[in-house]
């Protein structure tokens, strides 16, 4: 091997780096906030619902600016639309850090939403783009798996430590120095691309249209804990996302270059693992949110306690993404590893249920956390695989935002509907002359006998659907078929 290749070769490998630097960041940011939340409601004196705001408000902007961001870094060049996110990011972190109102910590929370949208869509696109072969491929988005889902259980317990140690306000302050750090190597590491560029135009109706219609659906459903399922404030916001989402798909079959053109849906494995994937994080992340709160609010758990209950689900995640997955879809396929994954990630969600006002953290609590990261270690990597796998190069940025969509939008829904559930259980049962403990409690049992359904209806497509449609990987995915009219000097730039 030549210098020069040798020289390429860690390039490429240290820009993995750092985009798995700001994935790590934006992964604990999405759950760092959730240990510290009854802090931030007795500082800010929020209620139940707007304590929901301060963590749906990043994901409803994270989850509704993707779509447009993977398409902008298509068309402008996906390192410029990287580092931006970056900078918005880090920026929106020092507001939130710096909040002393609700008002100010929730619409930071919404910039720092932004942010994080628009340096993640394009993630996946760079690493396909700088990993063709598909061996490097496959420990490439192993690596970034890892990342995305152990950095989310790695927020818990950071949250705890920084919460206990300091005060909430760190939970957002650690983001500066990571995110200056990863915007210069970024700078330096990334190659630069131009884009396929704006000659057909912009499709800024069809990007109004999809994060509006998704803001308006996550806020309908988070309003029935408030006003009830019956009320204008709930109804209203549900019918109007539907009906932008029917003028959207109008507008993307009329436009040029639309923002997602519909050809997309014709590619089965980024499609059918996307709304997998998009299934079980909907209770994945319910189960953090409300997690917390039962062990800090029923249990009585510190903040460091609460992060470190969670380790079990971290650890066996990362024990998975760095290696030993591969290694089980190699030998037996990626459909059976995705189905065992789900499995045992919806037995973890169920075992949640035994849990009561007084019970301890072994066995029940442990084995669920345990139970859970499992799953969610064993299922991620093959679904990403195949999600990507069939993806021509034109389209890597809008793939990895709908990889991206499918966890953040899927995410912020499920926590809405899961926390309603919740917390309209629990009221009732308040009503009903049960105590508060018992009531939270049967609130948290409602919400995670959801979250199992959610996880066995995923299970279920992968039996059904995902085994029919896709092909059943052996090992790494093929590389991405570049478009015919394209060179790679042209795609790279």
């Amino acid at each position: 091997m030549s210098r020069q290749q040798v020289s390429h070769d860690r390039r490429r490998w240290l820009a993995l780096i750092t985009v798995c630097l700001a994935q790590l960041m934006i992964a604990l940011d999405t759950t760092i906030v959730n240990v510290a939340l009854p802090q931030i409601q007795r500082d800010l004196d929020l209620s139940q619902s707007s304590l929901t705001w301060v963590v749906n408000a990043f994901l409803v902007t994270f989850g509704c600016f993707l779509l447009p961001a993977g398409r902008l870094g298509d068309l402008a060049g996906r390192k410029r639309v990287f580092l931006a996110g970056l900078a918005v990011f880090t920026v929106a972190s020092l507001l939130c850090g710096l909040a002393q109102t609700p008002a100010l910590l929730i619409g930071a929370r919404f910039l720092q939403g932004i942010g994080a949208a628009v340096q993640s869509s394009v993630i996946l696109a760079i690493i396909v783009i700088e990993f063709p072969v598909p061996q490097e491929r496959a420990r490439a988005m192993s690596a970034w798996v890892f990342t995305a889902v152990a950095g989310a259980s790695l927020g818990l317990l950071a949250g705890g430590v920084l919460t206990q140690l300091l005060s909430w306000h760190w939970a957002f302050f650690v983001n500066i120095p990571v995110g200056l750090a990863a915007g210069l190597a970024g700078w330096v590491l990334i190659p630069d691309d131009r884009g396929i560029g704006f000659s057909e135009g912009i499709d800024w109706l069809g990007s109004l249209l999809i994060t509006v219609a998704l803001a308006a659906a996550v806020y309908g459903i988070v309003e029935p804990a408030t006003y009830g399922w019956g009320s204008p404030h709930t109804l209203v916001p549900l019918a109007l996302a539907l009906v932008l989402l029917a003028a959207f798909v109008a507008v993307e079959n009329r436009h040029p270059n639309p923002i997602f053109p519909l050809r997309i849906l014709k590619l089965h494995g980024l499609i059918l693992s996307s709304a997998i994937r998009g299934l079980m994080v909907s209770g994945v992340l319910g189960m953090f949110f409300l997690g917390s709160l039962y062990q800090e609010q029923v249990l009585g758990y510190g903040a460091l306690e609460t992060g470190l209950a969670f380790l079990p689900y971290a650890v066996s995640v990362a024990i998975l993404s760095l290696g030993l997955t591969r290694r089980l879809v190699t030998r037996f396929g990626s459909v059976p590893v995705i189905a065992v994954g789900v499995a045992v990630a919806a037995a973890g969600m169920l075992m949640l249920l035994l849990g009561g006002t007084h019970a301890g953290y072994f066995p029940f609590l442990f084995l669920a956390f345990l139970g859970m990261g499992l799953g969610m270690g064993t299922a991620f990597s093959p679904l990403t695989m195949i999600a990507m796998a069939e993806v021509p190069h034109r389209d890597a940025g809008l793939a990895s935002g709908i990889v991206n969509v499918s966890q953040q939008v899927a995410g912020a829904l499920g926590l809405a509907l899961l926390t309603t559930i919740a917390t309209s259980r629990s009221a009732g049962l308040s009503r009903a002359g049960q105590g508060v403990d018992a009531s939270l409690v049967g609130g948290y049992h409602r919400a995670y006998e959801f979250g199992a359904g959610a996880l066995v209806l995923a299970l279920i497509l992968v039996v059904t659907v995902l085994r029919k449609h896709v092909p059943n990987l052996p090992s790494a995915p093929e590389s991405p078929p570049l478009d015919e009219a394209k060179t790679t000097d042209e795609i790279s730039g």
